[in-house]
């Protein structure tokens, strides 16, 4: 027997200590059967193609691999440092997956995306795969039995959020356990020149020192030449020259088309693009507020949309998910929070309605349409205001060294943390009530707590969901003196004696979404049902919610006397402006082939016109086919009101055509545009 999270025999008031003795003994078993299964294969001779076509047939049911996933897959087998470029879709589970089944111990990988963690868990035991996964909100018993299920030979692949590595909990465990090797997704966040570097990657680099005989598997799919080279200096044991093994598959995806629109109105043009294609799609968008404004828009248009953020609780994350892959929900508005790792292969569309800051970015988000090689679009839309908010993100990012020294401060005086003082101290960081007290904006507040952050002055850790809690106030004897129960309030109360153990002599953790299934209810239905139980002091409630943190990583200093260095601040400003300019140049660049673009910025020189892009396809329309459109314009504005763009679809004409005639009138000053509305001059 292994202890499982989801064993109904573990009771979840067990104490951690308590958990790890039971783990231990309960674990042995199975581990000594473990190696007996193995000894047969494992012992006998090293995993060969043979082995690793097989695992491939009897979980994936494909008969060979495609690509470059062989090359990888031999590579990392036969023990060598291997890195893996591969575009969005080109199958970089399977290269990790694969091996670490052929091979004896746990494959452990390292990825910062939850979603991904959580979604390739479920298809692994869907399979019969033993696998799990760590990171932010589980309970300290959830994480150690974990980490004893993977010592005792109970895990094949133990997914890691990049956080969690630094914990003397794990490095302990990590200690004892029989790794096959480490796996490094998105693998570009190790590089300080990448487009989203992470300071948490770099505490890889010490647990490659726990386990130095364990090679290491990088997989990205957006990275630089340089960023490449970046990966393997950071992840690599040897001096220079790195030691990896390196596999590039092209980035070209000839399937999908890279388009850019000038779009005047791109609410409009959202919804026609929309209403005049099929199939799942992705809207991007830059904040979490505006995701839900897009979503209510499309609504409006009868278009079956939803909106996902990282600002949204797990629950209602994981149920739009899902309805979004099973296709309940047809379009997805969305941040750059939603996406990774999230095996839907039939997207047909991607629209950006906002621009990304970098092409990375964009392309690996533009890259999510597709992924079953049939027909599909990625399209930005974009116009002059960009180029303004591009630039303005540059400031707003990077805030003058000055402004990053008063927040520093001013944090100080918010936690009444002293000069000399303050270190190892972690505080709840409550962004709404610090910039009321100091008149900060949030967003420059945010840049300068990452900048801080990479600097090691402190650590900023953004919105960690913590489960909610709860207590019992009376005695166990005292409920059958209750009066005026509700029918809820008595079914809550059984399903918490049924499912919980120690609710008298202490707070424990409870899952809101599993009681609410349990009774029948809606999550905010079941918050209120334990609201009124906490006002009639039968119990203690203690909602779930997220919480950024900021933990001081060394004593407080006077900002005045805080370095920030070049590497810090200046490089990587500039390494920002420079792929503001990169993003805002393929937008107006409309001479070369989109996706020529794309893959000579990513390194590949050698590539031909793909043929489907807007500049591929850009045609002059006949002059009469344009003449044709203006007249149809000017009778719609004849009565010399003004008229929504939107109108304009009532015309039922070409896009192109309407276009050039749309411009060609303005530029003459025939009619004029004021907002989004239309009217004759």
């Amino acid at each position: 027997m292994i202890i499982s999270c989801d064993d109904p025999e573990l009771s979840p008031s067990q104490e951690p200590d308590a958990l790890e003795a039971e783990g231990c003994s309960v674990s042995s078993t199975y581990y000594s059967e473990s190696i007996e299964q193995h000894s047969t294969s494992s012992e006998l001779h090293s995993p060969t193609l043979r082995d690793y076509q097989a695992i491939l047939k009897k979980y994936w049911g494909y008969d060979d691999f495609r690509g470059i996933q062989r090359d990888i897959i031999e590579s990392i087998g036969s023990g060598h440092d291997t890195l893996g470029l591969m575009p969005t879709g080109g199958g970089k589970s399977i290269t990790f997956q694969v091996p670490a089944l052929a091979q004896e111990g746990v494959c452990v990988v390292i990825t910062p995306l939850i979603a991904l963690m959580k979604d390739q868990v479920m298809h692994l035991k869907k399979l019969g795969i033993r696998a799990a996964a760590i990171y932010a909100g589980l309970t300290h018993e959830e994480i150690l039995v974990t980490l004893e299920n993977c010592v005792f030979g109970g895990i094949k692949i133990l997914y890691v959020s990049p956080e969690r590595l630094g914990s003397d909990l794990f490095k302990v465990k990590l200690g004892h356990m029989k790794v096959s090797f480490i796996t490094v997704d998105e693998a570009h966040c190790i590089s300080q020149w990448g487009y989203d570097f992470r300071p948490s990657y770099l505490k890889i680099a010490d647990i490659r020192k726990i386990k130095p005989e364990v090679p290491v598997l990088a997989l990205t799919a957006t990275a630089t030449p340089q960023v490449v080279e970046d990966i393997q200096d950071k992840l690599s044991l040897n001096p220079k020259p790195a030691s990896f093994n390196v596999f590039r598959m092209s980035f070209e995806r000839k399937n999908l088309a890279y388009i850019v629109q000038t779009s005047t109105d791109k609410h409009t043009d959202l919804v026609e693009l929309l209403e005049h294609s099929i199939g799942s799609a992705i809207v991007y968008v830059r904040s979490r507020r505006r995701a839900k404004e897009i979503a209510d828009l499309l609504n409006e248009y009868n278009l079956n949309a939803t909106f996902y953020h990282a600002g949204l609780d797990s629950t209602t994350k994981d149920v739009r998910q899902k309805d979004w892959q099973a296709d309940r929900i047809r379009i997805m508005v969305a941040t750059n929070a939603f996406g990774m790792g999230i095996d839907k292969p039939d997207v047909r569309m991607v629209i950006h309605i906002d621009c990304p800051d970098s092409l990375e970015a964009y392309f690996q988000e533009a890259g999510r349409a597709g992924r079953d090689g049939r027909p599909s679009k990625a399209i930005l839309l974009y116009n002059n205001s960009d180029e303004r908010k591009l630039q303005k993100r540059i400031a707003d990012n990077y805030p003058d060294k000055e402004y990053i020294r008063k927040v520093y401060d001013h944090l100080a005086y918010f936690y009444q943390v002293g000069i000399g003082s303050g270190a190892g101290y972690t505080f709840e960081f409550d962004v709404d009530k610090f910039c009321r007290a100091f008149k900060h904006f949030p967003i420059q507040v945010y840049s300068a707590l990452n900048i801080l952050t990479n600097c090691g002055y402190i650590s900023y850790t953004e919105e960690t969901e913590n489960k909610a809690r709860v207590m019992f106030l009376i005695g166990r004897n005292d409920f059958y003196k209750l009066e005026n129960l509700t029918e809820l309030e008595n079914e809550l109360i059984i399903v918490l004696l049924r499912n919980y153990g120690g609710l008298f002599t202490d707070y424990n953790y409870i899952d809101e979404s599993f009681i609410a299934q349990q009774i029948g209810l809606t999550l905010p239905q079941t918050y209120f049902v334990f609201q009124a139980l906490d006002k009639r002091h039968i119990l203690h409630f203690i909602p779930s919610k997220k919480t950024p943190y900021i933990t001081y990583t060394q004593r407080r200093e006077d900002g005045d006397k805080l370095i920030i260095p070049p590497v810090v601040y200046e490089e990587r400003k500039q390494q920002y402006a420079e792929r503001i300019e990169q993003i805002i140049s393929y937008a107006k660049n409309s001479h070369i082939c989109r996706s020529r673009q794309l893959l000579k910025y990513f390194g590949e020189e050698k590539s031909t016109d793909c043929g489907i892009c807007d500049v591929c396809t850009n045609f002059e329309p006949a002059d009469d086919e344009k003449k044709s459109a203006e007249e149809c314009i000017l009778a719609l504005l004849n009565d010399r009101q003004k008229h929504h763009i939107r109108e304009l679809r009532q015309l039922n004409l070409e896009r192109k055509p309407l276009d050039k005639a749309l411009e060609h009138l303005l530029y003459e000053e025939i009619i004029s545009i004021d907002g989004a509305y239309l009217s004759m001059e």
